[in-house]
């Protein structure tokens, strides 16, 4: 595995209660990122954020539109992400079952932001190579190359960070077929850490990667290697992917944790060394 994206992980953590014992085995400087659920909303994600970019960490929070009451909300958000010198977020269109207010998607928030002096470097969205839970994937396509367009007119640059897929020939495919449409967009690929097999199959069910468990159930290897060991294991993934990472301009990992980060630094030191 040689490829410069073995420097270029981000760890995503969730701000849930065990997450302070968690935070003192990630090496200094990581880059890390801060989910939004629907129940904390997005003003607590921006406050740990903010927490983690004054400890030193490279802190990227998950700005959830349909938890965005406003425009007004939306310049109070910004504010807290500049005093707090955070220069990255990643916006999505969130979990909640309702908008709170006038974003039901990621595509008008954005618009919205670069009126703003938002003091970002760059934005990430979301991309959804195995599909996504609730909506078509011509709809999904759309936004996805709605929001290239709105990040090059608003002169920010843009990446995109991939939900988890176990597939790597949908996810080889996937990308071809969005290259050759238009994504000029560097990707992050979504990978889960080497996490407890239950908790992955668990919170993987919670988070939308359903089909992409189910193929794990259908790839004897797969299953077999979670059934077996303790966890689950990136490593077969990512060398299926090797010989694609660079044709296909993915740049980077984006590590679902599940705060597990001992498990997650020690697979990130491993595939740096």
């Amino acid at each position: 595995m040689t490829t410069p994206i073995r420097d270029q992980v981000s760890f995503e953590l969730i701000p849930l209660k065990n997450l302070e014992t968690q935070l003192p085995l990630l090496p200094s400087g990581a880059k890390v990122s801060v989910t939004c659920s629907p129940t904390k909303g997005v003003d607590a994600t921006l406050d740990v954020a903010a927490r983690l970019q004054g400890a030193g960490f490279a802190a990227t929070p998950h700005v959830a539109a349909r938890m965005v009451r406003d425009r007004a909300h939306l310049a109070e958000v910004v504010a807290v992400s500049r005093a707090a010198g955070v220069a990255e977020w990643f916006v999505v269109a969130g979990d909640a079952h309702e908008p709170a207010g006038r974003y039901d998607s990621g595509l008008p928030l954005l618009r919205d932001l670069f009126e703003l002096t938002h003091g970002l470097d760059s934005v990430g969205v979301p991309a959804y190579p195995d599909g996504h839970t609730f909506i078509d994937g011509a709809t999904v396509g759309r936004a996805l190359h709605g929001k290239q367009a709105v990040l090059a007119d608003a002169g920010v640059r843009g990446w995109v960070s991939t939900q988890l897929c176990f597939d790597p020939a949908v996810i080889r495919t996937w990308l071809q077929a969005e290259r050759a449409a238009g994504l000029t967009l560097p990707v992050r690929l979504g990978l889960s850490g080497p996490v407890d097999r239950t908790k992955l199959l668990t919170l993987g069910m919670r988070v939308g990667v359903g089909q992409s468990l189910r193929y794990l159930k259908k790839n004897r290897r797969g299953l077999t290697g979670l059934l077996r060991s303790d966890g689950y294991d990136p490593d077969d993934l990512l060398d299926a992917l090797d010989g694609d990472l660079a044709p296909l301009g993915i740049c980077g990992i984006h590590l679902f944790t599940f705060n597990q980060l001992g498990a997650a630094v020690e697979w990130q030191r491993s595939l740096a060394a």
